[in-house]
């Protein structure tokens, strides 16, 4: 298995929870001090990507983020926006496809549709689905939706192999207990360290061609259903904020 931009909080997570089921291989662009399985790699480099890409990976995770500010105000912000989140994207779809890497997972995001939630409440009186029209606040959820539906283009084309399953993750944060201590947004989003671990681990194992699914937590009031990553994926959240609480 590959990840690409796994050095942050969730490569993390799963590079903890998934070492003993899968050999993984990490490409990023800042190597960490400790590189081992690691290989310093720039995304928006198609060439680059597809060279540094193990021949014999059966899968690819992109976690690939960037932070900016004033997306829309400032151009260059808005491009490194637009080489992160949807040219890269495209590039790893497109060399999976290439090298007939069989199973692509995109860490999309609860942005998508957050022109629906405030504060990790749903403003529709009921819980967001992936069936709703998917109306963003800013610049990340649109291009996190490009790159979905980039996904869903690749995934249908004629003889392709690919599977591509899309993650729109809540709320994950590396200090866990202490961030839900803090926030009480998080006690409505967030998505345990142990459910990002199975939510992964079931969308590598998934026979499905295509599919969005939310990644949360069973949280009381969450904002997001889990409903079709329950149906499709086997998805059955563990470990909820509340219990996060408990045990702190």
């Amino acid at each position: 298995m590959t990840i690409i931009g796994g050095s942050g909080t969730i490569g993390t997570i799963l590079r903890k929870g998934l070492g003993e089921k899968y050999d993984i291989f990490i490409l990023e662009k800042n190597v960490p001090v400790e590189s081992d399985h690691f290989l310093q790699v720039d995304a928006t480099d198609y060439q680059m990507l597809l060279k540094s890409i193990p021949k014999d990976s059966t899968s690819i995770i992109n976690l690939l983020t960037i932070k900016t500010e004033k997306d829309f105000e400032d151009i260059d912000q808005f491009h490194k926006m637009i080489n992160i989140h949807f040219i890269s994207s495209f590039y790893i779809l497109h060399a999976a496809k290439t090298l007939g890497i069989p199973k692509v997972v995109f860490a999309s995001s609860n942005h998508t549709t957050d022109y629906y939630e405030r504060n990790g409440v749903s403003a529709l009186g009921r819980e967001i689905t992936i069936d709703d029209y998917p109306f963003s606040r800013g610049l990340y959820g649109v291009l996190k939706l490009a790159s979905e539906n980039i996904g869903h283009i690749i995934a249908h084309e004629p003889d392709c192999p690919n599977s591509v399953i899309n993650l729109r993750i809540g709320s994950v944060h590396n200090r866990e207990q202490i961030n839900v201590k803090k926030d009480p947004r998080l006690h409505r989003t967030l998505l345990s360290h142990e459910d990002t671990v199975q939510l992964f681990d079931l969308a590598l194992q998934s026979t499905v061609k295509f599919g969005t699914y939310y990644g949360v937590s069973d949280n009381p009031g969450k904002p997001w259903s889990t409903e079709n990553a329950w149906k499709e994926l086997g998805f059955v959240s563990r470990v909820n904020a509340m219990d996060v609480l408990n045990d702190i």
